[in-house]
């Protein structure tokens, strides 16, 4: 199978989201928005890389719709993490715009779908 740049870039946010994890867990001392920002943050290179080896174009769908909703929530714990001062909003930037841009993608590929299965 040739490299996926989805699956590419929501691999490497992943990485940086167990890193900001880290960071929450042992420099913050926060336990709860840390296992919430976690859990979606990996999941949406988990559920592109299933939608990736789907056993058909709907399964395909359900699985980037369920990446897009994942990549939607954790930019809102990016967000409240920022408000509640637990990041900085300058350092956090890159981290903000790569989730954004996930967002973006993903959408993307579930509009484009969704058209191309006559699904409205």
């Amino acid at each position: 199978m040739k490299e996926n740049l989805t699956y590419k870039k929501a691999f490497i946010f992943a990485k940086e989201i167990v890193n900001l994890y880290k960071y929450l867990v042992e420099e913050k001392k926060e336990y709860i928005i840390s296992k919430q920002i976690l859990r979606s943050g990996i999941s949406i290179g988990a559920n592109v890389k299933e939608g990736l080896e789907a056993q058909s174009r709907k399964d395909f769908l359900n699985k980037m719709n369920i990446a897009l909703k994942e990549a939607s929530e954790t930019e809102y714990w990016l967000e409240l993490l920022i408000a509640t001062k637990y990041i900085d909003a300058n350092a956090s930037e890159k981290l903000i715009i790569k989730c954004k841009e996930l967002n973006k993608i993903l959408n993307s590929i579930v509009k484009t779908t969704r058209k191309n299965l006559k699904i409205i």
